[in-house]
C-alpha cells in the first residue's frame, strides 16, 4: 500500500483542477472560525497558492492535501500541516470533512494516521500539535485515539458570535 493511502482513501496533492473546490470550501464562512478565516479567497488567490504548492515544505512551512475517498473518487475533505519546524521537527495538523454523509466512516481517521505515518516516517518529525474547540467531541474523540494527548487548555480563547470559546492543545511526541 502507498505511503499516503489505504483501502479507503487517498492524500493527493493539489492539482490546477481542485480550484473551484478550494474556492467553494475557503469561502464557507460557516467553517473559518475552524481555520481563523477573516475574508473570502478568490479564485485568482487559491490559483497561486495551488501553483505553489509542489515547493519546498521546510521553506513554505505547510503542506496541505485533498482527501479523495477510492470508492466514489469523490474529494471529501483536506488534511493540513502547518507551521513546519524543521528546527524543533514539529508541525501543527488540521483537517476538513466537508459533508456530513462523510463523517462518521472512519475518513478523518484515516487520514490523521497517514499524515502521522508520512510526518514520523518521511519527514522524521518528533511531533504533531493540533488545537481544538473545547466542546467540538468529534475532534477531540478523532485525535485522542490517534494517540494524541491533550497537554493544555485556552480559556476563552476564540472569539465566536455569542461569546468566546476555549480551546484545547493536543499533542503527539515520538517517544
Amino acid at each position: 500500500m502507498a505511503l499516503l493511502s489505504n483501502e479507503n482513501i487517498c492524500l493527493r496533492a493539489l492539482e490546477p483542477g481542485d480550484v473551484d473546490l478550494l474556492y467553494h470550501w475557503e469561502n464557507d464562512c460557516n467553517i473559518w472560525h475552524v481555520s481563523d478565516t477573516l475574508s473570502p479567497f478568490s479564485k485568482d488567490i487559491l490559483k497561486k497558492y495551488i501553483a505553489q504548492s509542489h515547493q519546498d515544505i521546510w521553506q513554505n512551512q505547510q503542506l496541505r492535501l485533498i482527501i479523495d475517498r477510492l470508492d466514489t473518487e469523490k474529494s471529501i475533505g483536506c488534511i493540513d500541516l502547518f507551521d513546519i519546524d524543521a528546527l524543533n521537527r514539529r508541525a501543527g495538523i488540521g483537517i476538513l470533512i466537508v459533508d456530513d454523509e462523510d463523517k462518521q466512516h472512519g475518513f478523518a481517521s484515516s487520514a490523521v494516521k497517514l499524515l502521522m505515518r508520512y510526518c514520523f516516517e518521511h519527514l522524521f518529525l518528533h511531533q504533531l500539535f493540533c488545537t481544538v474547540e473545547a466542546d467540538n467531541t468529534a475532534s477531540i474523540r478523532l485525535f485522542e485515539n490517534a494517540g494524541f494527548r491533550k497537554t493544555g487548555m485556552r480559556e476563552q480563547w476564540k472569539k465566536v458570535k455569542n461569546g468566546y470559546r476555549d480551546e484545547c492543545f493536543y499533542q503527539y511526541i515520538v517517544s
